[in-house]
């Protein structure tokens, strides 16, 4: 493993958490698209994204929108409060389509 971590293959490690005891059971994923395909609202999408507790991966991704968040929140009123209150302002958000998360069977994610 020391090699590993020397050669920069390891970049760390983490606890995985029970999202039920630490209120971020709810998942959603989520596919955003933008009104403008400039560098400048991109950048401030990211940063709006990174500011925002709730949103534990997002992505740029090709194809039909060009982003894909991973939203943890405790419950439905909670990820309803994060679609309105923090994507729902972000300038230049054009299209927000949701996908809550009913089972994983397979999630290897460390």
């Amino acid at each position: 493993m020391q090699g590993l971590e020397k050669a920069g293959v390891i970049l760390g490690y983490k606890a995985r958490l029970d999202p039920a005891q630490t209120g971020r059971a709810y998942v959603v994923y989520v596919a955003v698209g933008l009104s403008e395909h400039t560098k400048a609202a991109q950048q401030m999408f990211e940063q709006a994204m990174a500011r925002a507790d709730e949103v534990t991966e997002c992505h740029n991704v090709a194809g039909a929108f060009e982003y894909m968040l991973r939203v943890e929140v405790a419950d439905l009123p909670a990820y309803k409060m994060f679609h309105t209150d923090i994507l729902g302002t972000v300038p230049h958000v054009r299209a927000i389509t949701s996908y809550m998360v009913m089972g994983s069977p397979k999630d290897e994610r460390g």
